[in-house]
């Protein structure tokens, strides 16, 4: 009897294996953390061996720990971290390389490029995306350009790119399928989100092979099923891959986000906030990205996204660097043991500014501190330097949108602090929602894979599976939030335009 889906959660910093039942519960769990690679200032990489490595050590790791047969598992579906550029060799299945990260800034000059070609409006109308290095497209131009032997082997055929979806798909279906879903795709600032194909003239402005290329497909659908042999998990052998989708959309979708307007906000590495558009494109004039949410039962849902680049981060980088805390609840305890931050603003613009502002070339800067500033200050900082950036998020959303949200769902791992999600709601002036289930991103995976199998039968199933944690409501006055979002705005010009 199948009684479970397998969602498979390749993150930034660590690869995850969660095992739902019907009721959306989790039966079993497994993580693995894997080598952060920063070569040059700016520059972030994976090593994607150790990526396939971590994934499947966590498959084995779930099963094992919730006493899982494979022969209980219905179906699987796939997460990732977008953007994140892969290459390999298709004959030995080895990358070219490291993978490029989203986080990485090293085609920042490029992109400047691109733009001085006037390339931007193009872009714009045709991906939804703006011209910036957080996009796979320059990522893979610099890998063809640098890496020795990698333009001749895309000129034989006999290279493929993915992101991380299509690098576990392949191999997970012992090199046969290369695909990748419209989510993901549509990240690449290669990919026209209405026609739903690649974009031959970008292709061609980028000198990107158009034949290593996936073939992309929807986000629900059964597109192979494991090659167990292939991967050392021979258990796993025939189990259907049906669900793939890119993180920040499986969460909006983990939240049951299925109506024009609602909206969520994943606090992770870094923040992502999306909107559910409908099946009609929203154009934005505030500098947000439109793109595909996902692909299912024949019909294409848009999203509005925008991001900024460090939330979780900026606590780890407390944590790990400045070593102000031990443990990253700490920041919490001290946080909550002041009133403010003492007017102190923190901009953790470590690799740049992402939407509204899209400057690559933003540092991290801290205004404001005086003598009475101490390290509970400074906690409460980062985290108000988190929510200040979801606000400027959600008040461009909704200038582009028309609509006022009466609440923002919340997910991701830094949603478990009280006092943020707190000071999230009185800087909105909204209520925050947060699920019991804080695992949406995963959770979104399973439903995808889970309905192309028929395990879930609807929408309406799957609505009614989701359970409320906690409501925040804002308590501050309105004079008061409008206050701290001036001087965070006078923070953010302080940031911007630095070149390394």
């Amino acid at each position: 009897m199948k009684k479970f889906i397998m969602a498979l959660d390749q993150g930034t910093t660590s690869s995850r294996t969660i095992i739902f039942d019907k009721n959306g519960l989790i039966k079993s769990k497994a993580q693995f953390e894997f080598e952060q690679i920063y070569p040059k200032a700016g520059w972030v990489e994976h090593d994607p061996l150790q990526i396939l490595e971590t994934q499947l050590r966590s498959i084995t790791a779930a099963l094992a720990q919730g006493c899982v047969k494979a022969e209980e598992i219905a179906a699987i579906g796939i997460t990732n971290q977008r953007e994140t550029t892969v290459l390999w060799d298709k004959d030995t299945g080895l990358p070219v390389c490291n993978a490029i990260v989203w986080q990485c800034r090293r085609t920042a000059p490029e992109c400047e490029k691109l733009k001085e070609e006037g390339l931007e409006p193009y872009v714009k109308e045709h991906t939804g995306l703006v011209i910036d290095a957080y996009f796979s497209g320059t990522k893979i131009k610099w890998i063809l350009d640098n890496v020795p032997g990698a333009r001749a082997l895309a000129d034989k055929g006999k290279l493929l790119f993915g992101t991380i979806e299509t690098w576990l798909i392949w191999n997970l279906t012992g090199k046969k399928v290369h695909i990748t879903d419209y989510s993901n795709a549509a990240r690449t600032m290669l990919f026209d989100i209405e026609k739903l194909c690649w974009d031959e003239y970008l292709c061609s402005k980028l000198g990107i092979p158009m034949n290593l290329l996936p073939e992309p497909v929807p986000c629900s659908a059964v597109f192979g099923k494991v090659c167990g042999e292939a991967v050392g998990i021979s258990e796993l052998s025939g189990i259907p891959i049906s669900g793939s989708i890119g993180d920040q959309q499986a969460a909006l979708f983990g939240q049951a986000c299925f109506n024009a307007g609602q909206a969520k906000n994943t606090f992770g590495t870094g923040c992502f906030l999306l909107m559910n558009t409908g099946e009609k494109r929203t154009h934005s004039q505030n500098n947000l990205i439109e793109g595909i949410a996902w692909g299912i039962n024949g019909k294409i849902v848009y999203d509005l996204e925008g991001s900024a680049f460090n939330a979780g981060s900026v606590i780890k980088w407390l944590r790990d660097e400045l070593r102000m805390i031990e443990r990253a609840s700490e920041c919490d305890e001290l946080a909550e043991s002041v009133p403010d931050a003492n007017g102190i603003y923190l901009v953790p613009a470590f690799t740049g500014l992402g939407a509204p502002h899209w400057d690559m070339y933003a540092r991290g800067c801290i205004v404001g501190i005086t003598r009475g500033v101490n390290r509970a200050h400074f906690a409460r900082a980062v985290l108000e330097s988190i929510t200040f950036q979801v606000t400027e998020l959600l008040e461009a959303m909704e200038a582009d949108s028309g609509i006022r949200l009466s609440e923002l769902r919340v997910d991701g791992g830094a949603s478990v602090s009280a006092i943020m999600m707190q000071i999230q709601a009185d800087m909105l002036g909204t209520r925050v929602n947060r699920p019991k289930l804080v695992e949406t991103t995963a959770l979104g995976a399973a439903y995808m894979a889970g309905l192309a199998v028929g395990f879930w039968e609807s929408l309406d199933e799957i609505e009614k599976i989701r359970q409320v944690d906690k409501i925040f409501s804002p308590n501050i006055e309105s004079e008061e939030r409008n206050k701290r979002m001036i001087n965070w705005r006078k923070a953010v010009e302080r940031a911007k335009g630095w070149e390394n």
